[in-house]
């Protein structure tokens, strides 16, 4: 190819290549493999080591290898399925070769080939079974005694890839990408081929290798490499490729930050002096002399608390955020139990002081309902109209609300997911606050924000605050969330009792249903969850239900109640307003109670099966108590046996109660994509970077997407394309 073409060649269609047809190019685009770039990027996930034989003897158990041996029996065993054992030996050891999953022809086929005496090269994962080492479905060639065999030049990599898509086509597909490389490589040898997007001066001061360099060793890493060092991605090689991709993701996240500065919104005038200027401490201990009277100013008069320095401060930055003429959009991070929702009934006054509507939205129907409680509590006294929607409710309800949300008599409009339907429209949306905002997903969150452009023939969108009681570390917020301001609440409201975590196995339950009623006849109220409504074999969890019955039995004497996500709106509202005013002393319910549900009294939270829920889970659970001057606890009851990862789950809530540390270890055992929820799934669908393991990176990276923006803007959309491509669709959102 001419060295002119260069920088196009790379843009050819993969059906360019030998081999693929317009069925395979299909098939291709199901991986968004749509261009020879697409492949040269499209890295491996590991390797297979077949450059070299190994000794039997010298294997690694989990470990794929080559080997050789001389086949000394071969038996077929006939239960409900065929199977036939081999066992081999080089002379250092024994390995036993497994094959199932064939008819009764295949199997003779089978026998006949696989003849004692015979000698086989197998390759396969080595395993421990039954009578030692075993390969299950091995790859494997008879061959002579003495035979020479030929090596692989370089180790196998394995791609990420599709139904219908198999290795063998994308290596080969790959491989003719790389020999174009190479062809290239050799026609210019003093220059880079692959276009690097990153400035001079950056790639001087990390001593970055060559992209093409890189790229030429990761699809073709020579035999001397160790297999694990590649895996684990420590090498120069690979980090170069994870900053840019790390890099990628956050130019991403940052353009769509720059898209929605670019938008109009209403520049409230918030006088923030009679808030902020005067000691805040004082606000909430009736000096009405020492504040203005102002809708924000009466509710901070009336709270029988004073807010905390964090609460100033992060209700200064919305405030501050809010005055600007382009949309705020702050994520408020905090752990459970921090004071988020008065930081959100600030921020809704703010925006109803000015004559606009706020949408709050909930992830269920359950904490839907507790901030419509709390709001109405909060601002009757205030004279504000709220309303609320929901899918559940009724036909007259929604009706209703449709019809107020429209003309503007709703001042505050608190629901679900049900707000971004398109029959809803706003009169006036100035303020969208959405809550547990990993439940959500981007485009969700984009429809409602879109909904006061919609209704305003100036495209004025409204001002977005995201909360989320998922505290995660910096490093890691500086690209998930990078396209939003970050404010933290870390600090708690004085008046929070410890919570007392104990670790106890399902053979003691009845010491912990003691507890419970020893604890409940002496006026305290407790929780008891289970993590599924019906049964389960496979989970192995109590039902709710059945656990209600049998504790109803266990324990006549006392007031029990039962709350689950099948249970009608009206049904869970009644059951959490009776363990609100006391006349419930214990609480069965599923974890639809994690978030929202604030019952002071309740000073005791029993977990059963606490090894099925993840640990952000678990900490939100436990933040149900703790609430009042009483001294509490959480009982995490496991079941047996208990894996590993499920001990160091339960080990970390017994050992610490701080939000940001319970969330940076459920990301190490988890991984990002679980935590941080639908919204950021991007993270956990990157080609080579592991945010976890490269997080030392990421201050780094952000310097650099920052730097390219501002010095280099024409690199920002390459990056982005090479890395993510198609699968940034919401940007234009």
């Amino acid at each position: 190819m001419p060295a002119e073409d260069d920088k196009h060649w790379l843009e050819q269609p993969v059906i360019a290549l030998k081999g693929i047809g317009e069925k395979l190019q299909e098939r291709f685009a199901r991986r968004k493999l749509f261009t020879l770039n697409d492949l040269l990027f499209h890295l491996p996930v590991r390797y297979l080591d077949k450059t070299r034989i190994q000794p039997i003897a010298g294997v690694r158990i989990d470990d794929s290898a080559l080997v050789r041996g001389e086949l000394l029996s071969c038996k077929t065993h006939y239960a409900r399925r065929p199977v036939m054992t081999c066992q081999i030996s080089d002379g250092s050891a024994m390995l036993t070769l497994r094959f199932f999953h064939f008819n009764k022809s295949q199997t003779q086929a089978l026998a006949r080939a696989l003849e004692e005496g015979k000698w086989l090269s197998c390759f396969g994962e080595v395993k421990r079974g039954r009578q030692g080492l075993e390969m299950t479905h091995p790859e494997y060639r008879i061959i002579a005694e003495d035979q020479i065999i030929q090596m692989q030049e370089h180790l196998t990599p394995v791609y990420p890839t599709t139904e219908g898509l198999s290795q063998t086509v994308l290596r080969n597909a790959i491989a003719q990408v790389i020999q174009q490389l190479k062809q290239q490589q050799k026609n210019n040898s003093q220059r880079e081929i692959i276009t690097d997007f990153l400035s001079e001066a950056i790639r001087r001061e990390l001593a970055l290798p060559l992209l093409s360099q890189c790229l030429l060793y990761l699809h073709e890493p020579p035999p001397e490499c160790s297999v694990f060092e590649l895996t684990e991605g420590d090498d120069p090689w690979r980090q170069r490729l994870v900053l840019e991709e790390l890099l990628a993701h956050q130019l991403s996240m940052k353009q769509i930050y720059q898209q929605q500065t670019q938008h109009k919104a209403s520049a409230f005038r918030i006088n923030s002096d009679h808030l902020f200027n005067h000691k805040l401490s004082q606000i909430g201990q009736n000096s009405p002399g020492s504040i203005q009277n102002s809708l924000s100013a009466q509710f901070l008069q009336q709270l029988p608390f004073k807010l905390t320095q964090a609460q100033q401060r992060v209700i200064q930055d919305i405030a501050e955020d809010m005055c600007q003429p382009y949309p705020m959009q702050r994520l408020v991070q905090g752990d459970v139990g921090s004071g988020k929702t008065v930081v959100a009934a600030l921020s809704a006054l703010f925006a109803i002081e000015n004559r606009c509507q706020v949408a709050l939205m909930a992830p269920t129907e359950l904490l839907a309902g507790q901030h419509y409680d709390n709001f109405r509590q909060w601002f009757t006294e205030l004279d504000i109209n709220i309303s609320f929607l929901s899918g559940k409710s009724t036909a007259r309800e929604r009706r209703e609300a449709l019809e107020v949300i429209d003309d503007g008599t709703a001042q505050m409009v608190i629901g679900t997911h049900a707000l971004f339907q398109d029959e809803v429209n706003f009169n006036n949306l100035g303020l969208v606050i959405i809550d547990e905002q990993h439940r959500f997903g981007v485009h969700q969150r984009l429809s409602l924000l879109a909904k006061g452009k919609k209704e305003i023939q100036q495209s004025i969108y409204p001002h977005q605050l995201i909360m989320t009681a998922t505290p995660i570390p910096r490093t890691l917020a500086m690209t998930a969330y990078a396209d939003l301001d970050c404010s933290v609440i870390d600090e708690l409201p004085p008046g929070r009792t410890p919570v007392d975590t104990v670790v106890i196995g399902q053979q003691r339950r009845d010491e912990v249903l003691a507890r419970v009623h020893h604890a409940c006849l002496n006026g305290r109220q407790a929780y008891w969850v289970c993590t599924l409504i019906e049964e389960s074999e496979v989970l192995q969890c109590q039902a709710a239900e059945q656990s209600y019955k049998l504790l109803r039995e266990q324990l006549p004497d006392l007031a029990i109640g039962l709350v689950h996500g099948r249970m009608k709106a009206a049904e869970k509202q009644a059951v959490i307003t009776e363990f609100k005013e006391g006349q419930l002393a214990l609480l069965v319910a599923t974890t639809v109670i994690e978030v929202g549900v604030d019952v002071p009294n309740a000073s005791l939270m029993i977990i059963e099966n606490a090894e099925r829920l993840g640990l952000s889970q678990l900490h939100q659970l436990r933040g149900r108590v703790g609430r009042g001057s009483q001294a509490s606890a959480c009982v995490l009851l496991y079941g047996q046996p208990l894996s590993k990862n499920g001990k160091a789950r339960l080990m970390t809530l017994r050992e610490t109660s701080d939000g940001f540390e319970v969330a940076r270890k459920d990301l190490e055992l988890r991984g990002p994509g679980e935590i941080l929820g639908t919204r950021q799934t991007g993270l956990a669908e990157m080609k080579i970077a592991d945010v976890i393991r490269d997080q030392h990176l990421i201050p780094k990276v952000n310097d650099i997407a920052l730097h390219l923006l501002r010095d280099y803007p024409e690199a920002v959309t390459p990056i982005i394309n090479r890395w993510i491509g198609h699968s940034v669709e919401y940007q234009n959102v």
